[in-house]
């Protein structure tokens, strides 16, 4: 390798993408095409960089698979970046193979951690986590440990494990005062403050007040009665109840927790679980059967108790009920949540994280684009959705992590 390539392969490894273009930028041999198609990236031009990368691996040639393999990883950091989830890892999984086997442990070891930040991204945060497990980080640089580490804080984060979230942030803190990236610096610092932000709200008897993600972990390990409007959950410290697939249900539930320990007027059940403020007889009739499939599911947790003018709900171990909410009553808190990191997403990109139809994310961005609080750009599948972060809301803390004891 020339002086020229290694002296920008040191500029990129330092952030620094412009003095890496300074010196191989008039050249077309393969590893400066490579590198490049790296600088081009850290620069937010993906585009150009895929092509220059494709262009380096047909450059390199059928004979050199451990230069094609670390292509096909930057290509895919690429990817993940602008939110291309959809894409197969089929072909990531090969190349990190391929690193193993000719002994780049060192890229080796970023291909997995770039598996396993897609894994967190989609929201298979097992397999994340067991992907991180196999890596052997030491062998990284300081930038790419600070790298794993926000990954590692991100799915402490989505566990509801503040402690574990504030130990890796505080490792990857170290990590980028060594490799002293200004860009990594402040992305680690942004997480903090995520950390730190109001993540939900507490609703109990008509009052409320916004959590931070570690109140919110010791309100869930507490005795109360808790209906988690983030999840669709009903608990105690004893059971727990998912009633993601149940949205009459929940709306009950979440109606006489809010009324705890007072009642619920029959009417304004109906128009809460049905939407619907012209209560007839059928209607009347629906709410009784519903009440008793609630009644029915939470016999373990609670009694739903009949009154004079509604329903009651009357916890069997628990001496509070108390109701968790997102930080923004929002019928698309969802896509807003994943949308509010920043970055440009597709819909088929959101919908694999939300683990919906992308029919359903395209309704929603299309009603969220009509109230101004999201905008798009390009056309057909180059389309992306970007909306400024919404005040109070943090990226995505409590999506689709399981539910602590679940």
């Amino acid at each position: 390798m020339d002086a020229l390539i290694t002296a920008a392969a040191r500029a990129l490894a330092a952030g620094d993408p412009l003095g890496a273009l300074k010196r191989v930028a008039l050249r077309d041999d393969a590893p400066a095409l490579a590198l490049r198609g790296i600088a081009m990236a850290q620069l937010g031009d993906f585009a150009r960089a895929k092509a220059l990368l494709r262009r380096a691996v047909r450059a390199f040639g059928p004979h050199e698979a451990l230069a094609r393999a670390r292509c096909a990883v930057a290509e895919a950091e690429i990817a993940l970046v602008s939110r291309e989830l959809g894409q197969s890892a089929k072909a990531l999984d090969i190349a990190r193979a391929t690193l193993e086997a000719h002994g780049d442990r060192v890229n080796a070891a970023y291909a997995g951690y770039l598996q396993a930040r897609r894994l967190l991204l989609i929201g298979h945060l097992d397999e994340a986590e067991r992907t991180l497990a196999e890596l052997d980080v030491t062998v990284l640089p300081p930038a790419s440990q600070a790298s794993c580490e926000l990954v590692v804080a991100g799915l402490a984060m989505r566990r509801l494990h503040a402690a574990a979230a504030r130990s890796a942030l505080a490792r990857a803190e170290q990590a980028v005062q060594r490799a002293g990236i200004p860009a990594l610096t402040a992305e680690v610092q942004n997480t903090f403050r995520a950390l730190e932000r109001p993540c939900a709200r507490l609703v109990t008897r008509g009052d409320e007040r916004p959590l931070r993600l570690d109140e919110v972990e010791t309100l869930l390990a507490s005795s109360a009665f808790v209906v988690d409007a983030c999840r669709h959950v009903l608990r105690d410290a004893r059971s727990t109840v998912s009633l993601e697939r149940r949205p009459v249900l929940f709306a009950l539930a979440r109606a006489l927790a809010e009324a705890w320990p007072g009642d619920v007027p029959r009417a304004a059940l109906i128009e809460r679980a049905f939407r619907t403020k012209h209560a007839d007889e059928t209607h009347r009739a629906r709410l009784r059967v519903e009440v008793g499939r609630l009644r029915t599911l939470l016999r373990a947790t609670a009694d739903i108790s009949a009154t004079r003018h509604g329903f009651t709900l009357v916890p069997r171990h628990a001496s509070d009920v108390v109701v968790l909410a997102r930080p923004v009553d929002d019928a698309h808190a969802a896509v807003l949540a994943l949308l509010a990191d920043g970055e440009a997403w597709s819909s088929s990109a959101l919908a694999l994280a939300l683990g919906t139809s992308q029919r359903s994310v395209q309704r929603a961005l299309e009603a969220l684009a009509t109230a101004n609080k999201v905008d798009s750009f390009g056309r057909g599948r180059a389309r992306r959705w970007i909306t400024p972060p919404v005040p109070g809301f943090p990226t995505s803390l409590l999506l689709r992590a399981p539910f602590p004891g679940s």
